[in-house]
């Protein structure tokens, strides 16, 4: 079992691969570099592994399988998470692993936010794509969070073990997040300086249609973290459709003691009875969701036992 182990998703990174191993190695020597090559065709890897690297590899693409990967197959009391890209500093990987072996933190955000990275990233859609994405965390899980899409992060091993990857891509930062809101686990921010990337260097995230992916996680996480809020705002909408439906209706009635409208009557009814609907099966699944928490709180513990055998 490794003491610090620092891990580096790669997909065509060879013209900064060897540096961000060598700056790593020289921050933590005392860490094992692991790159985790994902169908690179530049040689990626053989530079990683001439940089001092232990090279391996995941052939289903994206990076969400990347780290589910990493995570299944390392075992480390702390784990340091960064892309290979050079955009992140190593000076802060000390820091970081020391909130986490020393304060028992689970997860350290490095948060590029606070710091440098709206004036050195050139991609303004990625701006607002960041903020956008803070924003609506911040406001569904009543959280603090200064960045949520950072790829630079710690975690302690029972985070690993017990973070159940369903991202394949880029929004697997997105789910980390709202995994540590719901979980309430212990969470550190550090603000990190962003550089960005090398001229030649081309990022691998498109802006529109892997920022619909992380839209799309954050509502499906947000009906399965939180179903009671999620289901009751449905049940709204729907009581506002059918009474804008009914209303018409009602007034005729007063009016003439008929019901002319009878299309928009039984409409009315309808949205009514999906709101109910909506209502119950969000109590019912807000107690599965309870339950899952609890069963979560059990396997954590487990896992806190596993890493004490390990360490002895």
């Amino acid at each position: 079992m490794d003491k610090i182990a620092v891990l580096i998703p790669c997909y065509n990174e060879a013209k900064t691969v060897k540096k961000v191993v060598e700056d790593f190695k020289r921050e933590l020597p005392e860490a094992t570099v692991y790159v985790y090559d994902n169908n690179s065709t530049d040689g990626t890897d053989e530079i990683a592994r001439q940089a001092g690297a232990v090279v391996r590899y995941e052939k289903k693409q994206g990076k969400g399988n990347v780290i589910k990967r990493m995570f299944r197959e390392i075992d480390a009391e702390c784990y340091i998470m960064a892309d290979g890209d050079d955009t992140y500093p190593p000076k802060n990987a000390r820091e970081m692993t020391n909130l986490v072996l020393n304060d028992k933190v689970d997860m350290v955000i490095g948060d590029r936010l606070s710091s440098t990275y709206f004036t050195e990233n050139k991609r303004r859609f990625h701006n607002f794509g960041n903020v956008l994405v803070r924003s609506l965390i911040n406001s569904i899980y009543k959280s603090d969070i200064q960045d949520v899409m950072t790829g630079y992060r710690a975690f302690s091993y029972c985070f690993v073990k017990t973070f159940p990857i369903l991202s394949k891509g880029f929004e697997i930062e997105t789910e980390m997040t709202i995994h540590t809101l719901d979980k309430n686990l212990f969470t550190k921010n550090v603000v990190v300086e962003y550089q960005d990337r090398q001229e030649g260097s081309e990022s691998k995230l498109n802006t529109y249609s892997d920022g619909l992916k992380v839209i799309k996680t954050i509502f499906t996480l947000y009906k399965n973290y939180k179903p009671l809020s999620f289901f009751l705002w449905l049940a709204l909408i729907l009581v506002v459709i059918g009474t804008a439906f009914l209303t018409p209706v009602l007034i005729d009635y007063f009016k003439t003691g008929l019901v002319p409208k009878f299309p928009s009557f039984i409409a009315a009814v309808f949205f009514y009875i999906c709101a109910i609907q909506s209502f119950f099966g969000g109590l019912m699944l807000d107690t599965i969701s309870r339950k899952s928490r609890q069963d979560f709180e059990i396997k954590y513990t487990e896992y806190l036992d596993k890493l004490k055998e390990k360490r002895n």
